[in-house]
């Protein structure tokens, strides 16, 4: 049971939902419709008002962007629906990562002019990578070119065949009033200045034909999830309003459907049913699969269902500084509760945690609970826990898998003008890390500059922009640097020896290792082929760390080297003088001289963009991106305008937003992600060797 404003609510009638969308599809928009018409904000936020209830931040209201994912809780139909409004813009998509691993189903917002778009695709397929149910929501239907079976078409073509109208629009554009129900097969429209009277009439005449037609498409489907129901539709017999929800419900929490929706959030116009849509279709806690975990005594594989009463098992997701109450640490509960003040085990970093205080979020406002239990959503003060961190009770210590997050691409040397700065920008610094497993902070050890690398040109610049601001750092940033890597071409064998002695206790370490090349982007695994006890148990980890820190700098250029795997299979030691630090020590000298002798080679990320011109300027658009090295790989119409998609090197964008501007009167756009690493052209890479050689 979750408890939160005096009410009481079992598993079942409690909703875990992400809020997802591609950047400017309308989210935030969505989101605050959500909290108005479920009375928990008494006045309807507006983006270009700055004032939003999410979207909190200095930054967000300024760019009219969401950065951070932002908790709340609502309530609608005697549910309880605890919702996470996350970012649209691919920089930030390690928000949107973190968020869907711990949410029970989503609401994908899609751009009805437009469709899907490559963000959609992007958090599209993160959902499916955790078997997250989804709806889909095709907003700005009012606008110049909404088109909700175009944006149908887009999801079978795009994403997925299972996208299943339950809706249909009433007009388009200007003439958008409202949409027709085809489970009830009832038309709506929404009435008064904030759409808040929800009108039933009869289907318009000219709308019946379609309205039957894309019902008998859902019915049919529905048919299928039930052998009853299949037997029924068969033998001519109609199914029941009840049969096809319990029947869209069924396929729509085991991922075999995904039910679309139409309005507009804007013009206060669909909201209502997609929060029908929500409590009907999206699974609670206690419908989805138990949970994967792995005992911590034993390695023994287990799963962990929703129950209030079994042993605690809570997963923390994020980590972000609060200006009046510290750290907090967001946490989702998947077995039994919690309580303000009591102690807790981190399974992952192996010690005892107090939780101080238990807050619920909304946006940057907390409601203090004494209790939280499984199936909810909240963040604990007083908590040291990392992302990822497992959060369990000692009587049953377990693991669950950790949120994987992409490694950063993108890099600005920052510099505090003052010492006190200087000081001061290390803590600073450390604060972020702990928020953003995004971010990385690394020193070049020649030129003593402090490296902040980060998923792109804006992500950084929030984070010096929110280093300034927040914290009153005055500090220079220097040109976004390529995030390159290092790897290798061949397999190599390697002795390494550490060995000293100075008076007293020495220092002995020996080993021997395989160094062979991986399948890209498969990044570094060790294996461990020790026998007959050669070099004891309690020095293999010190041998893994070793090289583990050898591989952070490449002796090509001094970048991290991915994709390889290390094979210890022999090696001695000394009764007295062996340690960990000699068997470390023994790791990273051997592991220096594999990477000299495996063909290293350079490594750069290669970004997918897509950019979106008027018909007039795509030559010019294809021929610039030629001679950044880029590739094209398709072309499309999209009314008046060409979408070019292209992979092309990090390298070669910087500025890129200015060139297209210049080439195309201002008139063409443009989105990129990462895409993969590819090796660098032999003349790029000698100049990189020698830079780093200079530098």
């Amino acid at each position: 049971m979750a408890e939160t404003m005096d009410k009481v609510y079992p598993l079942d009638k409690i909703r875990n939902i992400g809020i997802i969308a591609h950047i400017d599809a309308g989210k935030t928009t969505t989101t605050e419709r959500i909290l108005y018409y479920t009375g928990k904000s008494h006045r309807i936020g507006d983006i270009d008002d700055g004032n939003t209830q999410m979207d909190w931040m200095a930054q967000e209201k300024e760019r009219g962007i969401t950065i951070q994912s932002a908790a709340t809780t609502c309530f609608w139909r005697d549910h309880r629906i605890n919702i996470i409004d996350t970012p649209g813009h691919v920089d930030f998509t390690a928000e949107v990562e973190r968020s869907l691993r711990v949410l029970d189903g989503g609401v994908i917002v899609l751009d009805g002019s437009q469709g899907v778009e490559p963000q959609s695709e992007t958090v599209f397929r993160q959902a499916q990578k955790y078997d997250v149910p989804l709806l889909f929501f095709v907003n700005k239907l009012d606008k110049v070119g909404g088109d909700f079976i175009m944006s149908l078409g887009s999801i079978s073509e795009k994403l997925t065949k299972k996208g299943l109208a339950i809706q249909l629009p009433i007009g388009l554009e200007s003439g958008f009033i409202g949409s027709v129900d085809l489970v009830t097969m009832k038309a709506y429209r929404f009435e008064g200045a904030d759409g808040g009277d929800v009108v039933e009439f009869d289907i318009p005449e000219d709308m019946l034909e379609d309205a039957k037609k894309y019902r008998s498409i859902m019915v049919e489907k529905v048919a299928e999830s039930d052998d009853a129901l299949i037997e029924k539709y068969l033998g001519g017999e109609d199914l029941t309003i009840e049969e096809i929800k319990a029947g869209l419900r069924k396929m729509t929490i085991s991922t075999q459907i995904y039910p679309v929706f139409c309005g507009s959030a804007l013009s206060n116009k669909g909201i209502q049913k997609v929060l029908d849509g929500i409590i009907d279709y999206l699974p609670s806690p206690r419908d989805v699969p138990a949970i994967k975990a792995t005992k911590v005594e034993t390695g023994e594989e287990i799963h962990i269902s929703s129950e209030e009463n079994g042993p605690f098992t809570a997963l923390a997701f994020k980590i972000q500084t609060d200006p009046y109450v510290g750290r907090l640490t967001y946490f989702r509960v998947y077995s039994g509760k919690a309580t303000a003040g009591s102690y807790i085990y981190n399974a992952t970093s192996d010690k005892k945690e107090r939780i101080g205080r238990i807050l619920l979020m909304h946006a940057n406002h907390r409601e203090e609970i004494k209790e939280i239990t499984a199936g909810e959503i909240a963040a604990g003060v007083g908590l040291e826990s990392s992302t990822g961190d497992t959060l369990c009770s000692e009587d049953q210590k377990v693991l669950l898998d950790k949120i994987s997050f992409s490694e950063p691409v993108i890099g600005i040397v920052i510099e505090p003008k003052t010492k006190a700065d200087r000081d001061k920008m290390s803590q600073v610094i450390k604060k972020f890390l702990e928020e953003d497993p995004t971010l990385q902070i690394k020193t070049n050890i020649e030129t003593g500059q402090t490296l902040l690398y980060g998923m792109g040109e804006l992500h950084l610049d929030i984070i010096v922009d929110r280093m300034k601001r927040e914290f009153g750092l005055d500090i220079n940033t220097g040109r976004p640097q390529v995030a390159y890597r290092e790897t290798i071409r061949k397999t190599v064998e390697q002795e390494g020896k550490y060995i000293r002695q100075s008076g007293g206790r020495g220092q002995y370490g020996h080993v021997f290792i395989k160094v062979e090349p991986l399948e890209r982007g498969e990044g570094f695994k060790f294996v461990d082929k020790i026998v007959g006890g050669a070099i004891p148990r309690e020095y293999i980890p010190a041998v893994e760390k070793g090289i583990k820190e050898a591989a952070e700098s490449g002796v090509i250029a001094g970048y991290p080297l991915v994709d390889f795997q290390v094979t210890l299979f022999d090696g001695s030691f000394h009764e007295v003088d062996s340690s960990e630090m000699a068997f470390k020590m023994a790791a990273i000298e051997a592991m220096r001289d594999a990477q000299r002798s495996a063909d290293t080679f350079l490594l750069e990320p290669i970004m997918k963009v897509e950019v979106i011109t008027p018909e007039e300027f795509m030559g010019d658009v294809i021929g610039n991106l030629s001679s950044k090295r880029g590739k094209i790989e398709s072309t499309e119409q999209k009314g008046n305008a060409r979408i070019i998609i292209s992979k092309v090197p990090l390298a070669e964008m910087f500025g890129y937003a200015t060139e297209l501007r210049g080439m195309t009167q201002g008139r063409a756009s443009f989105v990129m992600e990462p895409s993969h690493y590819e090796e660098v052209p032999a003349n790029i890479a000698d100049t990189l060797s020698k830079d780093n050689i200079r530098h």
